[in-house]
């Protein structure tokens, strides 16, 4: 079947599946924007242990999405994966060092003669929480403002400054650092409100239900804020066009503008995904109907479809989507910097599994929040966390 298909559909078809990973993944760090709020939300005790084990449930699906798209982007687009993680090395390393204290975290925070203390392992917990969902939006937003690399006859990468990423988000000497901040900023706030409506889906207490409810609006505000700066500057920004005839790249006006128009349905998926997730919030806050303990599927899939687009809107419509600012023509598009058209085919068989899987994912959290976390459940002694 996937034999058929001519080398730039199997370019684009994977790209897609990335993207549609990537959406994935911001959605579920909704348990690192639960990690920053067990205090903030949990004011004794028994609260704190329903939340830790609430989000504690769900830990996995973050890192294992987190790992099953970095290996599909390896296998689909090696050299993205070669450029940016033997560039922007120092960004990545931090990013995977904060996943380790998370695991550490769940796995010893309750542990017997635990000598470190359960607070020490919440502090790590908020640590994970902080840096994957700045550092994470930051990066994905240098799908849009560029890095400074740039690529020799080999297509070996070359970072063209001393920070290998770190600069991306502290040199304030350029605005794109702004723009990159501001996404990063996005999905922190972003993780924090669907942590908020995750508590008020999953934790059967009116104390928590309650405060959850007033820091969802908290975070909701600045999100706002900071995703509407990065999405207008954006669509206004000078954007990193490929030539399809002479493979050229330049710098072309209101180019992600113009992929938005060109391309209606991503158009159409990124207001749906906006208005869903807008209305999610208005939802709760306001305790429409049963609403309130609802908003974290209204407000999860609209994530989704945000970042789904956002993602298209970077790399389709012959765009570059890792651009290089130092070096325009070192930029990666689909096109220069995918596996053969062999591997892609091979690749393509196995993404058959992905409905499967995301149907047991699916099945296994209805079957873990079949009922929801309280008090007598943790006095029960049930808990792992």
């Amino acid at each position: 079947m996937f034999e058929s298909f001519d080398y730039s559909t199997l370019q684009h078809y994977w790209f897609a599946i990335d993207a549609l990973l990537a959406a994935f993944l911001v959605f579920l760090l909704f348990v690192q924007g639960g990690q920053m709020l067990i205090y903030k939300i949990g004011k004794t005790e028994m609260e704190q242990s329903m939340i830790v084990n609430t989000i504690g449930r769900k830990w996995e699906l973050t890192f294992t999405v987190l790992v099953t798209f970095g290996g599909a982007f390896f296998a689909s687009f090696p050299l993205f994966y070669s450029t940016s993680f033997g560039g922007a090395y120092w960004v990545w390393m931090i990013i995977l060092f904060s996943f380790i204290l998370q695991a550490v975290s769940y796995e010893f925070r309750s542990k017997p003669n635990n000598f470190l203390g359960k607070k020490t392992y919440d502090t790590f917990l908020f640590i994970n929480g902080l840096i994957a969902t700045l550092f994470l939006g930051t990066a994905v937003a240098t799908f849009f403002t560029g890095s400074p690399f740039h690529l020799n006859g080999m297509n070996h990468s070359f970072w063209d400054n001393s920070y290998r990423g770190l600069g991306l988000a502290l040199n304030f000497t350029r605005y794109d650092t702004y723009i990159n901040l501001s996404l990063g900023l996005a999905v922190f706030f972003l993780s924090r409100v669907l942590a908020n409506m995750y508590f008020l889906n999953s934790i059967d207490d009116n104390n928590i239900g309650k405060r959850a409810r007033i820091s969802m609006m908290k975070n909701a505000i600045p999100f706002v804020f900071f995703f509407l700066f990065f999405l207008i500057n954006v669509l206004l920004i000078k954007g990193y066009a490929l030539n399809p005839t002479t493979k050229v790249i330049s710098l072309e006006s209101f180019k992600y503008w113009h992929n938005l128009v060109d391309m209606p349905i991503v158009f159409i998926l990124l207001v749906l995904g906006v208005l869903m997730v807008l209305m999610s919030i208005a939802r709760v806050y306001f305790k429409f109907d049963k609403c309130k303990e609802r908003g974290i599927w209204l407000g999860g899939i609209g994530t989704i479809l945000v970042v789904f687009s956002l993602v298209l809107m970077a790399g389709f419509n012959d765009t570059a989507f890792y651009p290089s600012y130092t070096n325009l023509q070192s930029s990666l598009t689909i096109y220069n910097s995918s596996s053969s058209e062999y591997t892609l085919v091979a690749m393509s068989y196995v993404s058959i599994m992905i409905p499967f899987v995301l149907a047991y994912v699916w099945y296994v959290w209805k079957s873990i929040n079949n009922k929801k976390i309280d008090a007598d459940e943790m006095n029960g002694g049930t808990h792992a966390y």
